[in-house]
Parts: structure tokens; C-alpha cells; sequence
């Protein structure tokens, strides 16, 4: 089982990282390795070859019972029903003013039977929200029993079918099969955060130290952490929990339209309708700083001597060979190509608002 500190939970894996030198420091709520070599070297393992991540610290939920009677059709930004099983779907529960409670991947396991994946984070708060809402069926929180690793990289899918079995290779983006590793049953997900080629693993938490141990034993696959993760994400501008986007944010302003559907009753609905018709106070957008300094978490943004609004996410892109960021903004200056300087007390850098992705080379859908 999990153990825990007075300051942060550990996971399963613990042990095995802090034998493996790794530089490890508090995250929603857990301690986690942060880098083994150096962030940068792992960064790019994951680009070129198959890197291994702990994600053992996300929030797992099972729900089983009548998808549409029971309320949990309309719980998301998605209707659960229009998942065909052995596909899973990202988007969003909000609270009633459209704000983002939190963004969660949901996988249909059966016609009355799906998996929640959550941030650490809110994990508790969001299994409090989803209870709460419900009419019926059952929800259990398995995240104390589930452990989670994420193999990630350009060789992975070669690294799974020489563990696991060529039904790995035909896997598509977005779908998932339930699988026996080592005599347990884990649900092998083509899925990730890095725009590479990708797959999370389920698996019982006493599972997890043998299948980390096995994976690294291939000479392809080696160990990152999250800062290793954190670059590879913002390459992609894929929005991050607590920072880019929270319950003051909603899906509009955020740009993530394309995982809302404006039917059904859900919760957050109606104020993001009223949004639309009213138009937007401010709108994220992404940009690349026109040298190597790296933007930070609550800089300022001004076009001219205008403070039009605030950094969420920042970094030096190794892809790039520059600082980039995401952020939001007036949605007046919210334009490609428009020239802003980002501050913050005597630090002071010129940007350009660009189009996402920062990078464009990775393997995601290969």
C-alpha cells in the first residue's frame, strides 16, 4: 500500500527512486522525483527513445451503474454514454459558474462500468463533487489500490510488444485494451502528456515495483521525472492543472471548445453559454520569448506600457532553442504575431504571441 509522511504521500515507488538518486520535492500533495540525471537528458530520452514515469500519485474512481439514470451522463463536459467501450475521453467537470474543478480523462470499461482519472491534487475534492451529483450507481475511489506508470517515447510501442505481445502494436490513439501482466489484470491506455508516442498503465499498486524494475531493464527505457514531463507537456501547450487553468478558468477562455459539447444538463453549462453570448474577458494564449530566458508562473504581460495580463507556464524549450509560455490576456491583443514584453520587478524579456503547438515533430499519433 501507499505510506505516508505528515508532509506528502509517497508512492508505491518511492524506494526505488530515492536508490536511484533522484532529486525528489513536493506536488499535489505527494513527494515526487522531480529529475534522475538531469532534466534536460531525460527531456530529451523522451523524444528520441522511451522514458518511464511515476504517475502513481493521480486519483482513480470506478463507477458502475446505469450511465444515463443514474446522473453520470451528464457529469462532464462529455456525454459518458458516447464513449464506446474500450475508448476513454478527456474533458472537464466544472462548478456551476463554468470554472474548471478539474480536466480528467474518462475510459468506458463496460456498457455500465467507466474509470475516472483525476489530478492528485483534486482528487478528493473532485470525488466529493462527483458523489454529490449522482442519483445512483456505485463510485468507488481506487486510487489507494491503483499505481499508474506512463512509458512514453518514440520506441515505446516497440518496448510493450516485446513485453506484453503484438496486440499492443495495433492499439490506436485514445483506446485502450484490458491486458494480464505478470498474472494481474492492467488496462494498457495509448494515452499521455508528452506529444510522443504513449501508454499509461493501470495496474494493482503491489504490481508496480516488479513492472517499473521490468521496463527499466531494457536498455531503451530510462527513468524521468517531472521536470522532464513538465517541458515535453508545455511543447505541446497542453494546459496544466493549478496553474494554466483552475476553477476560476473556464473552457473558453482557456481554448479547450473542441472538448465541450453544448448539450445535455451538465453543471457549469448555462454559465458557459452566457459566456459565449457575452464574449470573453481574457483568453489564453501562447508565446515564444526572442531569446533563451525562461518566463515564470505569475510574470506580467504588457503590449507597449499596457499590462494586458499574467504568465501561467513558462520554460526554455530544448526543441526550440528559446523561452516560451502560455498565459492569458485582453482578448484584444490575443493575435499571433503581436509583440509583447513579459515582467516581473527588473526582469524584463520581449515575446511574440505564436499558434500551438511550440513543436510539431513529436510521435503522438505515429
Amino acid at each position: 500500500m501507499i505510506e505516508h509522511t505528515e508532509e506528502c504521500k509517497l508512492t508505491v515507488l518511492n524506494k526505488q527512486h530515492l536508490e536511484m538518486g533522484a532529486m525528489m520535492a513536493p506536488f499535489g500533495g505527494w513527494e515526487m522525483p522531480i529529475q534522475y540525471d538531469g532534466i534536460i537528458a531525460e527531456y530529451r530520452w523522451c523524444r528520441q527513445q522511451a522514458a518511464l514515469f511515476d504517475i502513481c500519485h493521480m486519483g482513480e474512481f470506478n463507477f458502475t451503474g446505469d450511465i444515463k439514470a443514474d446522473g453520470m451522463d451528464n457529469m462532464f463536459t462529455f456525454a459518458v454514454s458516447s464513449i464506446p467501450v474500450g475508448r476513454s475521453k478527456y474533458g472537464f467537470l466544472l462548478n456551476e459558474h463554468g470554472g474548471i474543478i478539474d480536466d480528467l480523462i474518462v475510459f468506458r470499461l463496460a456498457d455500465n462500468q467507466i474509470m475516472i482519472v483525476t489530478n492528485a491534487a483534486t482528487s478528493k475534492n473532485d470525488y466529493n463533487v462527483i458523489k454529490s451529483r449522482l442519483h445512483g450507481g456505485k463510485l468507488e475511489d481506487i486510487s489507494e489500490i491503483t499505481a499508474k506508470l506512463d512509458l512514453q517515447g518514440p520506441l515505446a510501442r516497440n518496448v510493450l510488444v516485446d513485453f506484453l505481445g503484438s496486440s499492443v502494436a495495433e492499439l490506436p490513439y485514445f483506446r485502450f485494451i484490458q491486458h494480464t501482466v505478470t498474472g494481474v489484470p492492467v488496462i494498457l491506455s495509448r494515452t499521455g502528456y508528452t506529444g510522443e508516442l504513449g501508454y499509461e498503465i493501470f495496474l494493482p499498486v503491489e504490481k508496480a515495483v516488479d513492472l517499473w524494475e521490468r521496463l527499466l531493464s531494457d536498455s531503451r527505457v530510462k527513468p524521468a521525472g517531472l521536470g522532464a514531463r513538465d517541458l515535453l507537456r508545455l511543447e505541446m501547450g497542453y494546459s496544466l492543472y493549478g496553474s494554466d487553468i483552475d476553477e476560476t478558468t473556464t473552457p473558453l477562455e482557456a481554448g479547450l471548445t473542441s472538448f465541450v459539447r453544448y448539450e445535455g444538463q451538465f453543471v457549469g453549462m448555462n454559465a458557459l453559454l452566457k459566456q459565449k453570448e457575452h464574449g470573453l474577458q481574457r483568453i489564453k494564449i501562447a508565446f515564444k520569448v526572442s531569446s533563451r530566458r525562461t518566463p515564470r508562473h505569475g510574470f506580467d504581460i504588457y503590449v507597449g506600457e499596457t499590462r494586458t495580463g499574467v504568465v501561467t507556464s513558462g520554460c526554455y524549450s530544448p526543441a526550440l532553442g528559446q523561452g516560451i509560455g502560455l498565459g492569458y490576456v485582453d482578448p484584444l491583443y490575443a493575435i499571433p504575431g503581436t509583440r509583447i514584453v513579459i515582467r516581473q520587478d527588473r526582469v524584463s524579456m520581449e515575446a511574440e504571441i505564436c499558434n500551438l503547438p511550440f513543436y510539431n515533430q513529436g510521435t503522438l499519433r505515429s
